[in-house]
């Protein structure tokens, strides 16, 4: 890469570039962005449609596609997933777990100052990283200082940002400091350093710690509060690559399919398909728009999409009632007066609005606490308040922050915040209230309220009430519980099947790849928190979305590539995909969140994908399923009805050969999207271990189906590949997807397990 011919060649990309742009639109009417010189051969450009479609029809340009713009995909963990007993201890303690790797961040940046990223001079790195080089681009709230050594590089993209939007200076910093604290988060779940003490509002939560917390850390800043482009993300990708990072996390991307392409070959999936080229392992957020059917934004057999789970903490609070009842609720707030044991007046805000008021009677003034000046503060000082989910916050114009300064305005000694019956259950996250205060989601518990209220108040004959003889307290909601069903696939994880093109036809791939914990996740944070105001001032954050599952797999890939640092990015992610667990502590099988709240059902592969990620397991798998650049392109070159020229132009590869079905590529699954009659794939298997050893072959056929294994044992010595026919039957034509598994029994006590997803069309 530093060679004086690589460095000519981009030099020639970068002029090519700018002769066709020059040669082919008017000046003045575009802006260059970035030229891209190390993986991909091509540019982006801030221009207007007429001039983009000039470029459509150009000599030499083979792809044009329209930014969608990008967005976030937005402790305890490592002992949930067995790190410090198992992994960590294998690679010497989490003093050395992940030494000598680095992992890049294409996110918001990061908060250089904070203990989960700061450098200890008496616990020096050991490592030769001299495989990677990158730099320290300096800039607002980012002196040079900032890369100590555990933050080895630092750079931020901005071009694309700053050609469609007018960047706030106060918050779109242009360098690589992070004012959001979503690339903080991400940064310190896979890599932030051990044991770091975690204290909100002056309670101590525990410590949390990176899953990899020796590896370094590689920042490539590319989204800003107010606006993020596909430009900046895959620029970031581009030189992330070019540096020789080992992980890429991207808990950033498209939210939606792209329009006039196959989800495989846009710019986005093209570019982390030349970084896995490159030897990149690259974990992709899998999405935050499920629980619906095929809506993954992560497409590519290539990238490992990450879909969110839950642990078993929790933080359960409550308020009791005068009458002895408690009822459960969320809320990281202290107790009420007497540590939560001295019941106080319980007010209703609509009880307690100012008859007299210059303000709107409407929901956000009356019910919702939204407005101090709404509310009576002799009536309200000293009083826990009762506010209620209405209008306001089902429009999403009223917020929690609001009610929290209503009630250090007012004095209030507490809040409640209930559902309300017009508006049904809501779902509610722990978040930490500077006073105390609890969520009350569901509308039976907020009914058992209301009614203990009204026959504790009196009223006179206008309705107004004479005397408060309510009373409650609320408990202490900080301290975690663990206990209750765990893993379980949350609500907003996207799920499969995962689809070819916008109008969603399914692909012969699996996605999700793997299940991570992605729920209520403690890590770093900005203290800006310019994108959540009821934050603002903290250091860490208690977090939900499969921006947080992403990265614990990034950091769980880096502790096998140290384990394991000749294994490849596909061989990294099979032992991922193959060890995986698909039972929950109870040991039945993982379930998953549906539409409603308390809702469940038991998850298949596409909520869950193999199953919950086992590091313990993973960095010793026994066998794994490895896969090339040139496999890549043969799966392309097979999709039913692709024109092979369309492959050409986004990979520049020809299609020399073909798989004779797509399902063929050797991923550590199998998924059919359409099963007629029979048909045959095969899996190729490479044993890693140090010893020869055998294995028995077993199947769960789908439902629907028969399937058949050839041969139905063998014995492998190290390093030698194991090829594997699996014939599929239809023996029942059915419209939906059933599942199955294979499951490869070593006599050394490996478990190799490859999912089966297949939708069986027609016997014949």
């Amino acid at each position: 890469m530093d060679s004086e011919v690589s460095k000519a060649h981009a030099k020639h990309l970068v002029d090519s570039h700018d002769h066709l742009l020059q040669s082919n639109l008017e000046t003045g009417s575009y802006n260059k962005l970035y030229s891209f010189k190390h993986i991909v051969n091509g540019f982006s450009v801030h221009t207007t449609p007429s001039q983009a479609n000039k470029l459509k029809v150009a000599p030499g340009v083979k792809l044009v596609e329209k930014d969608r713009g990008a967005k976030l995909m937005t402790t305890y963990t490592p002992q949930f997933l067995g790190l410090p007993q198992e992994v960590w201890a294998k690679e010497g303690g989490d003093k050395n777990a992940g030494e000598g790797i680095v992992i890049g961040f294409v996110d918001t940046g990061i908060t250089p100052e904070h203990p989960s990223f700061t450098y200890d001079p008496l616990n020096p790195f050991t490592s030769n990283i001299s495989h990677f080089s990158g730099a320290c681009e300096t800039g607002p709230r980012f002196p040079s200082s900032s890369c100590t050594g555990k933050i080895v590089s630092a750079r931020y993209f901005s071009a694309g940002a700053q050609a469609i939007a007018t960047l706030n200076t106060s918050v779109d910093f242009l360098s690589p400091f992070d004012a959001a604290g979503h690339g903080s988060h991400v940064a310190s779940i896979a890599a932030g350093n051990a044991g770091v003490p975690v204290i909100v509002d002056g309670f101590y939560y525990g410590r949390a710690s990176g899953m990899a917390p020796r590896a370094r850390i590689a920042v490539y800043k590319a989204v800003y509060p107010t606006v993020g482009t596909i430009t900046d993300v895959v620029a970031a990708i581009d030189q992330a690559t070019m540096d020789g990072v080992d992980i890429i996390t991207l808990s950033v991307g498209p939210d939606e399919p792209p329009e006039d392409t196959i989800t495989f070959l846009s710019v986005f999936d093209v570019f982390m398909l030349f970084a896995r080229r490159a030897g990149v392992f690259v974990a992709q957020a899998a999405g935050n728009q499920g629980p619906d059917f095929s809506t993954v934004v992560s497409y590519s057999p290539w990238a490992v999409g990450v879909a969110a789970c839950s642990t078993d903490r929790s933080y359960p609070g409550s308020l009791l009632l005068g009458n002895g009842l408690k009822v459960g609720g969320v809320g990281l707030s202290g107790p009420t007066f007497g540590d939560g044991k001295f019941l106080c007046k319980l007010v209703l805000a609509k009880d307690a609005v100012r008859v007299n008021g210059a303000f709107p009677r409407t929901p956000e003034y009356v019910e919702e606490c939204q407005y101090p000046e709404a509310l009576d503060p002799v009536i309200v000082r000293g009083r826990i308040v009762i506010c209620v989910f209405s209008a306001g916050f089902y429009n999403g114009t009223s917020n929690i922050n609001a009610i929290i300064d209503t009630a250090r305005t007012l004095g209030f000694m507490g809040f409640a915040f209930v559902a309300n019956p017009a508006y049904g259950d809501f779902i509610a996250e722990p978040i930490p209230f500077a006073v105390s205060g609890i969520i009350i989601p569901k509308v039976v518990d907020a009914q058992i309220i209301s009614q203990y209220y009204e026959q504790n108040i009196q009223r006179d004959e206008r309705g107004f009430v004479i005397q408060y003889c309510a009373r409650a307290a609320i408990r202490e909601g900080r301290v975690a519980s663990f206990v209750g069903q765990a893993p379980i696939v949350s609500r907003f994880s996207s799920r499969g099947p995962d689809f070819v093109d916008i109008n969603r036809n399914p692909a012969d791939v699996l996605k999700p790849d793997i299940l991570a914990p992605g729920h209520q996740i403690w890590a770093a944070w900005s203290p800006l928190s310019a994108l959540e105001p009821i934050l603002t001032g903290y250091h860490f954050a208690l977090l939900s979305g499969t921006s947080m599952a992403t990265p614990h797999t990034a950091g769980i890939a880096a502790l096998i590539k140290q384990y394991n640092p000749s294994w490849t990015p596909s061989m990294i992610a099979s032992s991922i995909s193959t060890t995986a667990t698909k039972y929950d502590n109870y040991g039945e099988v993982i379930l998953a969140e549906g539409s409603y709240l308390n809702s469940f059902y038991p998850s298949t592969h596409f909520d869950r994908g193999a199953g919950l990620v086992n590091p313990a397991r993973a960095i010793d798998p026994g066998l794994v399923l490895p896969t090339e650049f040139e496999d890549h392109i043969n799966f392309l070159c097979s999709l039913p009805g692709i024109d092979w020229s369309v492959i050409n132009a986004a990979t520049g590869e020809r299609c020399n050969r073909s798989l004779s079905h797509p399902a063929n590529l050797n991923l550590p699954s199998v998924t059919i999207s359409t099963l007629r009659n029979s048909l045959t794939v095969k899996r190729s298997v490479k044993n890693v271990g140090s010893r020869p050893e055998t294995y028995t072959c077993s199947v769960i056929s789908p439902n629907g189906t028969m399937v058949n294994l050839s041969p139905t044992w063998f014995r492998i010595a190290p390093q030698e590949i194991q090829d594997i026919e699996i014939q599929f039957q239809v023996i029942q034509a059915g419209g939906e997807f059933s599942f199955g598994e294979i499951v490869l029994t070593g006599s050394l006590n490996h478990i190799v397990r490859l999912p089966l997803s297949v939708l069986p069309i027609s016997t014949s």
